[in-house]
């Protein structure tokens, strides 16, 4: 498997996520806390058909992560893609790994 490096882990603020493009899609990438641990998933909300899900809100329910929609508020879970809503608008997830401060992840 080849990751492809797309930041240092310091360029993405804890709580956040941020877009990347990695071998031709656009994958969101999120830092939840201050901690070196990140999740990728797709940017493409499935319900609005358009690349926003980097921009959501990430939360906490059933102690795993999610990240709600800035469009509909749909969540996917951060480590399987799934949606709470709806499992028929489930996301790609990506492997994402920080190697020496430098944010990876799976092409």
């Amino acid at each position: 498997m080849s990751y492809q490096s797309i930041c240092n882990i310091d360029d993405i603020v804890p709580g956040t996520g941020v877009c990347a493009l990695v071998d031709g899609q656009q994958v969101a990438v999120f830092r939840p806390a201050q901690d070196e641990k990140v999740f990728a998933i797709s940017n493409t909300d499935p319900f609005a058909q358009s690349n926003v899900l980097s921009r959501g809100l990430i939360v906490e329910h059933k102690q795993e992560l999610w990240v709600a929609s800035p469009l509909k508020k749909q969540r996917f879970n951060l480590s399987t893609g799934v949606c709470m809503e709806d499992e028929r608008f489930n996301v790609r997830t990506f492997k994402a790994r920080v190697v020496k401060g430098l944010v990876e992840i799976s092409a």
